[in-house]
């Protein structure tokens, strides 16, 4: 809530004086003394929070930041075998947090009745997983070889759904675009297991390579579970075959990221009628819901499913729904299943080897029992003067984008005071969730795939028992020991976890121009979510919703598409080029972070009695070796493939060169020359 303060000024003294007793003698307001200039202090990097050995000086900071910030880095910095990308950042924390979620379930593991230790020493137990073989899964295997006709697919649909394992399409509870205050059933297009479903579809030299190696992978799993010869080849044709159709009705990456596109809420009758093949009576059945409004995300996916229904085959469907169970399950099952899925995985990223069985244990228990765990690590790991610090930072960046808005000459009043209501509605989840989850699902220490399904079951339970109850808007989609952060546009909410709230993004021993560079960039960024070419179609209450007055909308239109095509432009690696489209939320979120954490280090500094030079680099121009710092790293050719093909951000090198070129702070923070490449003559912005 914004406190008013009421001042009263001197004007209003005298009149009050005037009014009581006739003319007031003559009053000479006391002159202010000037504020004492800040005390410049020459300290090191390291001093503020800078990695000097990062740097590579030869570079022109002007011609290419990244390579200059984090060149030294990069050159001394070799990415782990059992990893496809290595970041200076996300990595290096992620690999401490792991270091302390491993001490803290070895040591509640020594409590026979931790629901912790149980599921960690099960999945640690890798002679009972070898003992258990297939066993975990032989019942869903078995329903599926019973299946008499293809009229009995929905209520087996279900039944998978249930257990956490989606072939065909994923079922979710979804607020209502229509009315956030609303959880519904949302229907979504799936059923694949590329990457992508243009993997399927073009012939490029990576689509060929890749589906060659999905086939091979694909037939390699099957003769493990038990298939045969000839068996095996066909199973693996109709598992392909049913998927590759599926892709074709799949909508792409780039036309998902249209909010009015993804809601077409239909009444239970209306679903009905749209998929006259599929019963979703039988189908909702298993799953213990009655959904009495649905939203598919996309009608033509669902369309489509009648001709595969009424066309395909009931081996075929057998073979499929074979397939994506032992693929769901995979990662639980003895050695020889693991071993082929990171065959596969090996092919989409490039990682060389298998994570060790401890790290897998540790992501798999915070996957499951995320909020379980994180209740130690908190404890542990996370004090409370963090929060309040990372509070406060929250706040300056508020007030940073609050100020910038009245800057902006191509929005009008009435727009710009929707915007403002919009951020001022905006909540900030700090750390850890006020309500921890309670897990109701019972562990075994020597059963780990039972452990599995049982916590997949749960967590598939929790979510669809959301359908038709009031929203809960503190509900948190990560666990506290997670590296990242999030802006959901339908809670208006933005989320910073734990185990992000870390060096290289935020320490107190840090100065502030370095934490507004790491963290203060990133609160920045989650909070541009909330007016990127996504999130500004939702209102301050997170309904998808027109607040714009036209011309506005047109300008911003044209802001956000200068944006889209100027990151097209950008080669990550020879013919290579970002799709900027597909990243077009991220990189406005990216130059809107940076932003707005230049502004709160200049408003800070309005105040500052001390200003630190570091090794000669002024307090802006830490920020953005702070910002570029934080987004070192280094990433295999394959996985960087697939990350252009499929992921909304762009690669690192181009999430700091990018947002600093188009901002005219930098380039004067490092006297860039016009027409350098960090000060080019045209620039995008949006905020």
């Amino acid at each position: 809530m914004r406190r008013v303060v009421a001042v009263l000024s001197f004007a209003a003294v005298s009149s009050a004086l005037a009014a009581c007793g006739g003319a007031p003698a003559q009053v000479t307001a006391p002159v202010a003394p000037a504020p004492e200039p800040p005390v410049t202090l020459q300290v090191s990097l390291a001093d503020v929070g800078l990695d000097a050995a990062a740097l590579d000086r030869a570079v022109d900071p002007c011609t290419d930041f990244y390579q200059f910030a984090c060149g030294g880095w990069i050159a001394k910095t070799e990415i782990p075998g059992d990893e496809a990308a290595w970041y200076r950042s996300f990595n290096e924390i992620d690999k401490r947090n792991e270091a302390a979620l491993r001490e803290i379930l070895d040591n509640v593991g020594k409590d026979s009745d931790s629901k912790l230790g149980k599921y960690y020493a099960a999945c640690m137990d890798e002679a009972a997983v070898e003992a258990a073989g297939v066993a975990p899964i032989a019942d869903l295997l078995k329903e599926v070889k019973a299946l008499k006709d293809v009229k009995q697919l929905p209520e087996l649909l279900g039944k998978l759904h249930r257990r956490g394992i989606k072939p065909l399409f994923r079922l979710s509870a979804e607020q209502d675009f229509g009315d956030a205050t609303r959880v519904i059933a949302s229907l979504d297009q799936g059923g694949i297991g590329m990457p992508d479903r243009d993997d399927y579809l073009k012939d490029d030299e990576r689509s060929v390579k890749l589906r060659a190696a999905y086939r091979k992978h694909v037939q390699a799993t099957f003769e493990l579970a038990g298939w045969k010869g000839k068996d095996a080849v066909t199973a693996t044709d109709d598992a392909i075959k049913l998927e590759t159709e599926l892709a074709k009705i799949s909508k792409t990456r780039v036309e998902r990221r249209d909010p009015k596109s993804l809601y077409n809420k239909l009444t239970r009758a209306e679903l009905v009628k749209a998929n006259a093949k599929l019963d979703w009576n039988a189908y909702f059945l298993p799953l213990d819901v009655s959904p009495v409004d649905v939203n598919l995300t996309s009608l033509a996916f669902f369309a489509g499913l009648d001709p595969l229904l009424a066309q395909t085959k009931l081996p075929a469907w057998k073979n499929y729904l074979s397939w994506h169970i032992v693929r769901a399950t995979s990662d639980v099952l003895p050695k020889r299943f693991v071993d082929e899925a990171f065959n596969w995985k090996k092919a989409v990223t490039g990682q060389a080897e298998q994570k060790p069985r401890w790290r897998r244990c540790v992501e798999d228990t915070d996957d499951s029992l995320g909020e379980l765990l994180g209740q130690h690590f908190v404890a542990l790991h996370f004090g409370g003067a963090s929060k309040q610090a990372a509070t406060e930072l929250v706040g300056a960046i508020r007030g940073a984008f609050a100020e910038n808005l009245k800057d902006l000459a191509w929005m009008d009043a009435a727009t710009r005071d929707k915007a403002l209501t919009k951020e001022q509605e905006m909540a900030f989840l700090i750390g850890f969730p006020a309500k921890w989850r309670t897990y109701t699902f019972e562990t075994d220490a020597k059963q780990y795939a039972k452990n599995a399904l049982a916590a997949s079951m749960f967590q598939v339970g929790y979510d669809l028992a959301r359908i038709g109850k009031p929203l809960n808007r503190e509900e948190w989609q990560m666990s506290p020991p997670t590296v990242n952060a999030y802006y959901d546009p339908q809670r208006n909410h933005m989320v910073f976890p734990a185990g992000i709230l870390q060096p290289p993004f935020f320490d107190a021993k840090f100065s502030p121009a370095v934490n507004l560079g790491g963290i203060g960039m990133v609160i920045g960024h989650e909070l541009t979510h909330g007016f990127d070419d996504e999130g500004a179609q939702f209102d301050a209450q997170g309904n998808l919703k027109n607040w714009w007055a036209p011309e506005v909308e047109k300008a911003f239109k044209a802001k956000t598409d200068c944006v889209a095509k100027q990151y097209s432009g950008f080669e990550a690696q020879p013919q290579l080029f970002i799709n900027g489209e597909l990243t077009n939320g991220e990189n406005i979120a990216d130059m809107g972070g940076l932003k707005m954490a230049l502004a709160a280090l200049r408003k800070l500094r309005e105040k500052q009695k001390e200003v630190k030079i570091a090794d000669g680099y002024t307090e802006e121009q830490q920020l953005f070796l702070a910002n570029a710092q934080a987004w070192c790293g280094k990433m295999r050719p394959e996985m960087e493939q697939t990350q252009i093909k499929t992921n909304p951000h762009s690669p690192a090198k181009f999430r700091v060169n990018g947002p600093m070129s188009n901002l005219p702070e930098f380039a004067a923070a490092f006297q860039c020359k016009a027409g350098t490449a960090m000060n080019p003559a045209n620039r995008c912005g949006v905020w």
